[in-house]
């Protein structure tokens, strides 16, 4: 398998992470396969992670070539010098942009959740900007100010707009063609419809966007149509 370099230079190397790709290997024997690895194998030099994505969330993940440069790099993720996007589509229509200040707490078998009133959260919060809106589903781009665990999608559950899919927080299974208001029964997203679109690290003079990937591209393409049949009153 070989990934797609976005950029690379100044010891900094940034990939297009496929989704159901592990950014590192997993605890489990069939888990071992990762980009970190395949990213080695594929420059011919060992590689330090700057930063983790979930297996499902597909888009920018940066490395390092150079020890000295990961670790200027993690000084500027700890001091908050390192400014993330991310797409995602989202059930329902949005209305406008978000500010949402959640804290977090751990929950049951891994997850997060928003933490109760009284409770000793972790300070999270994220911006929320509407991208393409539609009836049943909107596009928005989301900037987490923090860097929690699962953040983007229990933020996003909390204000009634949780992912299109999610096995974790929402909606388990996959989503079909009619889901979307057409007629179809075929397959259009079976997994986070989440996708890291940009990352800058100014320390290090280093910016770099991925593409909406595949899935989710067919996916708004599919809400586009809809949209413009029921415009055209089709």
């Amino acid at each position: 398998m070989s990934l797609t370099i976005l950029a690379q230079e100044g010891g900094l190397v940034a990939i297009d992470k496929p989704p159901d790709l592990l950014v590192i290997p997993g605890r489990a024997a069939d888990d071992q396969r990762c980009a970190r690895d395949l990213l080695a194998a594929q420059l011919g030099r060992e590689v330090w992670v700057c930063h983790r994505i979930d297996r499902d969330t597909s888009g920018v993940v940066l490395f390092a070539t150079d020890p000295k440069v990961h670790r200027t790099v993690s000084m500027a993720w700890d001091d908050k010098q390192v400014h993330k996007r991310y797409l995602a589509l989202v059930q329902g229509r949005v209305r406008g942009p978000m500010d949402i200040d959640l804290p977090l707490a751990e929950g049951r078998k891994g997850k997060m959740r928003v933490a109760l009133q009284g409770e000793e959260g972790k300070a999270s919060r994220t911006r929320v900007e509407v991208k393409e809106a539609f009836e049943r589903a909107s596009l928005v781009e989301c900037e987490p100010l923090t860097g929690r665990q699962h953040q983007l999608r229990v933020h996003l559950r909390a204000k009634g707009h949780p992912l299109l899919f999610d096995h974790q927080y929402g909606r388990k299974q996959p989503l079909l063609e009619k889901d979307l208001g057409g007629q179809g029964e075929a397959v259009v997203l079976d997994r986070t419809p989440l996708h890291a679109s940009f990352l800058s690290v100014p320390v290090a003079k280093f910016e770099v966007r991925a593409p909406l990937p595949s899935d989710m591209a067919a996916t708004l393409e599919r809400l586009r149509s809809v949209a413009a049949g029921r415009l055209a009153g089709l």
